[in-house]
């Protein structure tokens, strides 16, 4: 008899964990609050394109902290180089909007004009995207053009940074930064406006 309330015990309490698994993987599939991901993934597309309207990266301070983060930004070109870095600040509770075309790829390194490719972002204590501390607290959305002239949002992916990752960021980032005398910095629209 013990042996099996024991094991009717243990069914429940297995039932119960994957339900409350099965809850936190819904909610941070909805981008519901409750993860700490720090590092986050999305692309552009149709950019810089006189005929078609301009995409943005939205990403909100959650407030957990009760201080500044920085969202650091990595963009790619559809080249996989990296193009231009920056990190832009958020105080708690506020927005930092910013414009693909005019803020995150109008100063790329090789003076190439982007169209498509790759944003990562990782929140950061720190406002240096070549010395990071990744902390959790930041949520995103981006808007993407298609060809078609329609636009979709969705909410910035996320992704699991290994030191690896973060290491070869900084690094380009770094080197980004004495190669281009200026070209390859990205520039951030300020806290609270729209470009």
């Amino acid at each position: 008899m013990k042996t099996f309330l024991l094991a009717v015990l243990t069914l429940m309490m297995l039932t119960q964990a994957q339900a409350q698994k099965d809850k936190r993987w819904q909610h941070k599939q909805q981008g519901l609050g409750g993860d700490n991901t720090v590092y986050f993934v999305t692309y552009f597309s149709n950019a810089n394109s006189e005929s078609l309207s301009d995409s943005t990266v939205r990403v909100i301070n959650d407030g957990d902290t009760n201080a500044n983060l920085w969202a650091a930004y990595y963009v790619f070109d559809d080249r996989q180089e990296l193009s231009e870095c920056c990190a832009c600040v958020t105080t708690p509770d506020g927005i930092d909007s910013e414009s693909v075309n005019l803020e995150l790829t109008s100063n790329p390194l090789t003076g190439r004009v982007l169209t498509r490719g790759a944003i990562k972002v990782i929140a950061s204590s720190t406002g240096d995207p070549t010395a990071l501390k990744p902390t959790a607290g930041l949520r995103g959305w981006a808007t993407h053009v298609q060809a078609s002239g329609d636009v979709t949002e969705t909410l910035l992916a996320p992704s699991n940074l290994s030191s690896g990752e973060q290491s070869l960021l900084q690094n380009l980032c770094y080197y980004l930064g004495i190669l281009g005398s200026g070209q390859g910095i990205c520039s951030c629209t300020p806290e609270g406006s729209d470009f």
